[in-house]
This record gives structure tokens, C-alpha cells and sequence, in this order.
């Protein structure tokens, strides 16, 4: 379980001696819940988010568990290294909006035919309980050929879940490469 610090201050010249020190800066938050200003070892954070098998994770910060998704991250704009995370906190029965990542399984008939796989949309937006929160939507990309798309209507949504995308919205197609 990934473990952080409270952070005491917000202040900008803690936060930048925390960065210096290998932190990466957190708040975790929920709705009824006040939020906690908090700290991860950037190291240990990054080897935690991909490590996890899935969407949700548990973190430990002052002596309390929370069960979070990353709602957004912020990076350096030249190097690219993990600066800020918001963490919300998955209630098992509060409903509330999240976006979940499109996996590709399979490989496109379209790829023989000098064609590309392009991802329109990398994470779909959806409104559920955290007890019904699915990891991945798996799109099977094998029948596509050049020209072919798989629209959000044709993307399987499991039970207690409800799509927030528009319907005729394209999430990944074949591309004839140029």
C-alpha cells in the first residue's frame, strides 16, 4: 500500500521544499468529505499507479486508508516529471462521474492493409456508484479494416453503469497511413 504524508502547509516555499526532497504534491478528496493536503514519495507513487491491477487503489496518509482514482495529474511542461495528483475517493454507494480508460485488444485486419489505429478518445466519461466502478472498457480492434470506427454505442457498459459520452462519438478507427 502506498503510504504519504500529511502536508501541515500549503505554502508555495514548503511545497517547493517538499519537490526538492522527492515529493509529489496530493490533495485527496470527496464530496461531504474536507480534503487532505497531502505528500507521496514520487518514486514510490509512479512504481504504486502502475503497478495496480485496478482503476481504484489504496493509499495510507496519517493513519487513515482511503480507496482513490487519479481524477487529474499535472506534469512539467519541459521534463515531462509528475508535479501535482488529485485523488478522489471512491464511496462504495455515492454516485459520481469518473473517466475509465479504453484498452485495445486484438490486432486490426486494417493493420495489413497499411493502415493505423488512431485513439480518438483514451477515457470515456461515465456516472456511476463506486461499487459498480469498471477498470477498463476492452474494445476487440480485430475486425476493423482501413476506414472502419468503433463509435461509444457500439462500447459495451457493464450493469449500475451509465454512459456521459454522446453517442455518435468516435473512439478509435482505422486509418489509411499516408
Amino acid at each position: 500500500m502506498l503510504e504519504g504524508i500529511l502536508r501541515e502547509s500549503i505554502d508555495s516555499k514548503v511545497t517547493k521544499a517538499l519537490r526538492k526532497d522527492g515529493y509529489l504534491i496530493a490533495n485527496i478528496y470527496a464530496k461531504g468529505m474536507e480534503n487532505v493536503h497531502c505528500a507521496f514519495k514520487l518514486n514510490d507513487f509512479i512504481k504504486a499507479v502502475k503497478a495496480k491491477d485496478t482503476l481504484k487503489f489504496s493509499v495510507k496518509v496519517a493513519g487513515k486508508i482511503y480507496e482513490v482514482v487519479v481524477a487529474e495529474y499535472q506534469k512539467h511542461p519541459v521534463t515531462s516529471v509528475l508535479k501535482h495528483v488529485d485523488l478522489r475517493v471512491v464511496l462504495p454507494n455515492e454516485v459520481s462521474k469518473y473517466y475509465i480508460p479504453v484498452v485495445t485488444t486484438g490486432v486490426a485486419k486494417g493493420l495489413k492493409n497499411k493502415g493505423l489505429i488512431v485513439h480518438s478518445k483514451r477515457r470515456l466519461l461515465v456516472k456511476c456508484a463506486g461499487k459498480d466502478l469498471p477498470n477498463a472498457f476492452i474494445v476487440d480492434v480485430t475486425p476493423l479494416d482501413v476506414g472502419d470506427s468503433v463509435l461509444v454505442r457500439d462500447i459495451p457498459v457493464p450493469a449500475g453503469v451509465v454512459m456521459r459520452e454522446p453517442e455518435s462519438v468516435a473512439v478509435l478507427g482505422c486509418v489509411k497511413a499516408k
